[in-house]
């Protein structure tokens, strides 16, 4: 009988997927946890599971990452610039 729990394409060399993701998780939160554990998941089933459907769900949830971190910069750029203009005003 197939283990629904803890299928084999979760397994490898006596590591369980969700252990790995715990590990690489462990110091992010939020949203952030949530999609690279996603990708984790996707990369680490993909040869046994989704084929290259599971490499494009992982593609798609580390883009998200990118672009929240190419967001977060872009605001702190935004942030930079009207704290050089506050001061060029008072000059």
């Amino acid at each position: 009988m197939t283990d629904i729990i803890n299928p084999n394409h979760y397994q490898r060399d006596g590591m369980e997927c969700i252990d790995a993701i715990e590990a690489a998780v462990q110091k992010l939160s939020g949203a952030e946890a949530y999609a690279i554990g996603s990708a984790i998941k996707y990369l680490w089933r993909w040869k046994e599971k989704g084929g290259k459907d599971d490499l494009k769900k992982a593609i798609w949830f580390i883009q998200k990452i990118v672009d929240h971190i190419e967001e977060d910069e872009y605001q702190e750029e935004l942030k930079a610039e009207a704290t050089l203009l506050e001061i060029a005003r008072k000059l």
